[in-house]
């Protein structure tokens, strides 16, 4: 199969373009799109055989569910059995951008597309490019990111282009991603919600909305035994080709530490920030961005991933990000990248 990327400006979208787009979904095929977190590899949501293309495009364990992606509220109650008020209030705050919410669903939703699951991840995306083709492909459109199931979410179109080459048919490259990390998911199932994995939408944002809301306690544990349960959560995910190892500590340990390594060991790949890229002598550095501007290290933390896969570093120190906000998804996203392997100094 000849993957074709089309260039598309949010500025004058190409209708043209986005009725191709929309016909291949409609037809069961599959389209890479951006949205505002991650670029998602896209499928009609309510065509089982459609959904298992993506998982096979994937290679994504077919129990690990995906995200149903809409572009009109309207929408919504035609997929889930209840909208509880939490739902109500969340999607008037954060719709649309990147907030996921999971509802029970109904029976038009195939269990291909869940997972197995009794229930439904739905969220609307900000991104036009993404808007316009979910309405062009039907108006319900199964989304996980458009990588290789275990790789580094893609945030560029070329990105994408790396792992679905001649897999799938069409990739509408919108240019780099506003967020780089994928969405906020909060559970609404139970008695109060639940956030399965940390985004962009930070857990206190949250509370300024729906005071009740807590962390899943599979999300925060250390225990593997206790699964989470959002979709992309359940394996490991986000991870470069090199070992990648975090260092804990106080930062001029964590740099001493890091230097030694890089000194010590050959191939050394190093993460680290504007504040700190001075102070190491050894290895290969990359710049994540600013602790000042959490956002910067969110917008280039797959993208650098990446890079070493380029670079064949054999093994990645990477400086720990941990902060009440964004710093929460940052290191949620790392802490998979690297199998939970943490160095404390």
């Amino acid at each position: 199969m000849q993957t074709e990327v089309v260039r598309v400006d949010r500025t004058k979208i190409d209708a043209y373009v986005m009725e191709k787009a929309g016909k291949i979904l409609k037809s069961g095929g599959l389209v890479a799109f951006p949205t505002e977190t991650v670029y998602g590899l896209g499928a009609d949501a309510l065509d089982w055989e459609a959904a298992k293309k993506i998982y096979a495009a994937k290679g994504r364990p077919s129990d690990n569910p995906l995200i149903v992606h809409i572009a009109d509220i309207e929408a919504l109650s035609k997929i889930v059995k209840e909208i509880p008020e939490a739902a109500r209030k969340l999607s008037k705050a954060f719709w649309p951008g990147p907030l996921t919410m999971i509802f029970e669903k109904k029976e038009c939703v195939p269990d291909g597309t869940t997972g197995g699951l009794s229930s439904v991840a739905v969220r609307m995306p900000s991104d036009e490019i993404a808007l316009a083709l979910i309405r062009q492909g039907g108006g319900y459109v199964a989304a996980p990111s458009a990588n290789r199931s275990g790789r580094p979410s893609p945030t560029t179109a070329q990105h994408v282009y790396e792992d679905m080459e001649g897999v799938i048919p069409l990739i509408l490259d919108g240019g780099a991603v506003e967020i780089g990390l994928e969405s906020t998911i909060v559970d609404l199932t139970g008695s109060y919600p639940v956030v399965l994995r940390p985004g962009f939408i930070s857990l206190e944002m949250l509370r300024e909305v729906v005071q009740e809301v807590e962390m899943d306690k599979g999300l925060i544990a250390e225990d593997s035994s206790i699964p989470p349960k959002a979709p992309g959560m359940k394996y490991r995910h986000y991870a470069p080709k090199a070992e990648l190892k975090i260092v804990e500590g106080e930062m001029e340990r964590v740099i001493s530490y890091i230097n030694k390594k890089a000194m010590e060991e050959p191939g050394v790949g190093i993460i680290c920030t504007e504040e700190t890229s001075k102070h190491y002598h050894a290895g290969l550095v990359k710049c994540i961005g600013s602790r000042r501007e959490e956002r910067s290290i969110a917008n280039h933390l797959f993208a650098i991933l990446r890079e070493f896969d380029k670079e064949q570093v054999t093994r990645i120190y990477s400086e720990s990000f941990e902060s009440p906000g964004l710093g929460q998804a940052i290191m949620n996203r790392l802490l998979k990248a690297a199998g939970h392997q943490k160095v404390q100094v």
